[in-house]
């Protein structure tokens, strides 16, 4: 392998939005799908589990909490990577532990075995995939960028709808064993799309400029001082409320049907309702945040899906038949679908480009912590009350609460714009070179108004890929 560089992603180079980000855009989506429907198809196999190693049902459902757990626990650890070694390096590192952890786990003979196999060594190589994926969509796409974010977003549904039958098929022929083996092997696929991750080749620099570059990335392996932008406290602490009752209402809808006295399969076909509105409700809601107007108030439009997904808890708390929690799916699919869309748009519209690679790390260590703690509080609730009406009144105020904070926090405390323009962050780059090297401030001023002529005269020069980038393996 060749000398490692910082992966900050050239501030001097626009992003194609097209060309090659198309393969980076698919391999996003695949990657996104494997990272959020697998925790969740892997419960197939649950009850094979209980039954080879003779554990309760709640022992099972530690490897999806595992699972997600480091998927948002080790955000920094990712984003360190990240910086350190670059996207393309961890994505292929991380899809060989994926699948390392599903095929070591087809041979373990306890269910501790399991949690560490299948549940931490795949957890930790799907978030070594999903974070830097969602890095590089960042740097292939600005213009579209939404829309590039809705349509990679809506690979968690459709992942979601074919593991699940998938993985009750493979049950059924080859065991469970078997099954986590096929997985495993599947897995593999993360490291294909780790190799679609083609960096962008920065503009030719002097040496003055690399060793200014080196230094930087040597001082910001985590960059903490994402903390002093208020939108971006705003934008983790309104996160962080929210995914306390987001994850709720579709774990616990299944079990609401049943205890109106539905069948299995009727009661599991709501989630196939929710999933199938969600697969299209997430690109579309991608198309209405590139418009021209919608574009700059994007984080109002992302409140505007959380107060939407609240209120749609809040109805469904007061569905007593069938047909009631069939339009409850209807409208959570859709505002969900809206959430998911906008979560990492709205970040990546705050932050900028330079600093989204520590942000995304540390904001999902803030989730983590919620994550963890509200679908067993929601059980705690169902227990003392047993009645599923209080369970989607707390999920709705959760996530309500927090659409009330991002907006109103946006509004009042943050004056700024969320993305400043390129060629600022260029002449600003430009300006601290010139300091370096002891030059005058007319020089520096004069510098930084070549640069933006620059841009304005080559709008249409894209970044290129590097056919042979250093920090390929």
């Amino acid at each position: 392998m060749g000398a490692v560089v910082a992966d900050d992603g050239p501030s001097g180079v626009k992003a194609p939005d097209g060309g090659w980000g198309w393969a980076v855009l698919f391999g996003c989506f695949i990657i996104t799908g494997f990272s959020y429907a697998f925790p969740k198809a892997v419960s197939v196999f649950f009850k094979e589990l209980i039954r080879e190693f003779g554990v309760g049902y709640s022992d099972t459902a530690w490897i999806s909490s595992i699972l997600l757990a480091m998927l948002y626990g080790t955000g920094p650890l990712c984003s360190v990577c990240v910086n350190r070694f670059g996207c393309r390096p961890v994505m292929l590192v991380g899809g060989l532990f994926a699948s390392m952890g599903m095929v070591i786990a087809s041979f373990c003979t306890s269910i501790i075995q399991i949690y560490l196999t299948a549940g931490v060594i795949t957890g930790l190589g799907l978030a070594l995939n999903f974070q830097p994926s969602l890095i590089m969509l960042n740097r292939y796409f600005d213009k579209r960028r939404p829309l590039a974010n809705g349509l990679s977003a809506a690979g968690s549904p459709v992942f979601l709808c074919a593991l699940s039958p998938l993985g009750q098929i493979l049950q059924h022929e080859y065991g469970w064993r078997g099954g986590f083996l096929i997985l495993g092997g599947m897995l593999l696929n993360c490291c294909v799309c780790g190799a679609l991750m083609r960096p962008l080749e920065p503009p030719k620099k002097s040496e003055a400029t690399k060793e200014l570059d080196e230094k930087k990335a040597k001082k910001k392996l985590l960059d903490f001082s994402v903390f002093k932008d208020g939108g971006f406290v705003i934008y983790t602490l309104a996160a962080s409320v929210m995914v306390l009752g987001l994850f709720v209402p579709p774990v616990f809808v299944v079990s609401y049907a049943k205890d109106l006295g539905y069948q299995d399969t009727k009661a599991a076909f709501l989630l196939t309702i929710l999933g199938f509105i969600d697969i299209f409700a997430r690109p579309i809601c991608g198309m209405v945040a590139g418009l021209k107007w919608v574009r700059p108030r994007c984080v109002y439009l992302f409140s505007f899906a959380m107060i939407f997904n609240g209120f749609t808890d809040l109805m469904g708390s007061m569905s007593v038949d069938y047909g009631g929690l069939v339009v409850f799916c209807i409208f959570f699919g859709i505002s969900y679908g809206m959430v998911g869309a906008l979560q990492f748009e709205v970040l990546m519209a705050i932050v900028g480009t330079q600093k989204f690679s520590s942000a995304i790390g540390l904001v999902l260590l803030a989730e983590a912590m919620a994550v963890l703690i509200g679908p067993p509080s929601a059980g705690k609730l169902l227990d003392a009350t047993e009645r599923y009406m209080f369970v989607f009144i707390i999920a709705g105020i959760e996530v309500t609460t927090s659409a009330l904070v991002l907006a109103l926090g946006n509004f009042f405390c943050i004056k700024k714009k969320l993305e400043e323009p390129h060629t600022k962050e260029a002449a600003a780059e430009r300006e601290e070179l010139n300091k370096s090297e002891d030059k005058t401030p007319e020089d520096a001023k004069v510098d930084s108004i070549e640069v933006e002529q620059f841009l304005k005269d080559e709008p249409e020069k894209n970044g290129e890929v590097v056919t042979n980038p250093e920090t390929c393996v």
